[in-house]
C-alpha cells in the first residue's frame, strides 16, 4: 500500500470506530441500569445520530471548498451508510419496542400520525442511496448516480420535519439542526447560481 492508501485505510477504520461509539455508549448505559426509560433513550439517541451523520455528509463539500482538504470526500460514503444504519435502528426501535410488530397498529400510525409517515418517508428516500453506494452501482448508473443522490436533500428535510413534529414543545435542538441545514443548503444554492452566472458570462464573452 502507498502512504496515501494507508492514510485512507486508517481514516476509515477510525471513522468506523467513532460512528459506533454512540451505540456502544447506549448499550453500556442500558446494561448499567442507570436509565429511567431505556427504550425512549435508545430511540431518541439513534434518531439524533442519524441526523448527525447525515448532516456531516453535507458538511464535507463546503469543507473541501474552503479548506482544500480532500480526505473527507473519500469518507462521505461511509458517513452516509452510518446515517442509514442508525435510521434503520431508529425504525427498529419503533417497530419492536413501541409497537411489538403489531402491523395493524403500525399501519394506523403510518396513516394517522404525520411524524411517523414523514419519518418513514425519510428512510425510504435514504434506502436507494444506501443500495447504490457501491462502486458497481456508480459504474452502472454513471451520471444518473449523481442525480439519484440528490435525494439526500429531501431526505434531510423530511428527517428534520420528523424531528420537529416528534419534539412538539422544546424546539431548541430541532432549530439548531434547521439552522445548520439552512446554511448548508443555502451555500449549495449560491454555488449553483454562481456557476450558472459564470457560464452565462463565458458564453456572452
Amino acid at each position: 500500500l502507498t502512504q496515501a492508501q494507508r492514510r485512507l485505510w486508517l481514516a476509515k477504520v477510525l471513522l468506523f470506530v467513532i460512528c459506533l461509539l454512540p451505540l456502544a455508549r447506549a448499550g453500556w448505559l442500558v446494561q448499567g441500569g442507570s436509565l429511567v426509560n431505556p427504550v425512549e433513550f435508545i430511540t431518541r439517541s439513534t434518531g439524533t445520530w442519524t441526523l448527525v451523520w447525515l448532516w456531516l455528509t453535507l458538511v464535507i463539500s463546503p469543507l473541501k471548498h474552503f479548506s482544500g482538504w480532500s480526505l473527507p470526500m473519500r469518507l462521505r460514503r461511509e458517513l452516509g451508510l452510518f446515517s442509514f444504519f442508525y435510521a434503520c435502528l431508529h425504525l427498529l426501535c419503533y417497530l419492536w419496542f413501541d409497537k411489538f410488530f403489531d402491523w395493524p397498529a403500525i399501519l394506523h400510525d403510518l396513516l394517522g400520525r404525520p411524524f411517523i409517515s414523514i419519518g418513514t418517508l425519510a428512510i425510504a428516500l435514504l434506502l436507494p442511496l444506501a443500495i447504490t453506494s457501491t462502486d458497481g452501482w456508480i459504474r452502472r448508473l454513471k451520471r444518473n448516480w449523481a442525480r439519484l443522490h440528490w435525494l439526500v436533500y429531501p431526505a434531510a428535510l423530511a428527517s428534520l420535519l420528523h424531528y420537529f413534529l416528534e419534539v412538539k414543545l422544546d424546539l431548541r435542538e430541532p432549530l439548531q439542526y434547521a439552522l445548520v441545514l439552512a446554511l448548508l443548503l443555502g451555500w449549495r444554492v449560491y454555488q449553483r447560481g454562481y456557476r450558472r452566472w459564470r457560464e452565462r458570462q463565458s458564453a456572452s464573452g
